[in-house]
């Protein structure tokens, strides 16, 4: 008996949403940040494979498949690379010490 490719590969990716939370929410506080920079690595790393594969096309078509996948990765990394920066400078805010108003 055989299982179906496509319900074998979307209980992985079932499974992986789980795994993926779980591991999420059980992170402490002072790891979030140096997860958060590698995170931010990663995205920049798939900017530069999207710049290549929106480049890839030929000239005569701007709007081929893989300019406008290109595109949308760029797009998303962007986002989730400015986001990731938000998240680490206010999480090392918190562990700043705060001044006490000397009168």
């Amino acid at each position: 008996m055989e299982i179906d490719p496509l319900i074998f590969r979307l209980s992985i990716f079932i499974l992986s949403i789980f795994v993926g939370y779980y591991v999420v929410w059980s992170v402490t506080p002072s790891l979030h940040t140096p997860l958060m920079s590698v995170t931010n690595a990663i995205s920049s790393v798939i900017i530069v494979g999207a710049i290549i594969a929106g480049l890839s096309g030929n000239s005569d078509t701007i709007f081929s498949t893989s300019t406008i996948f290109g595109f949308l990765a760029i797009a998303l990394a962007a986002i989730n690379i400015f986001g990731g920066f938000l998240v680490t400078q206010r999480m090392l805010a918190m562990y700043k010490k705060k001044k006490k108003d000397k009168k």
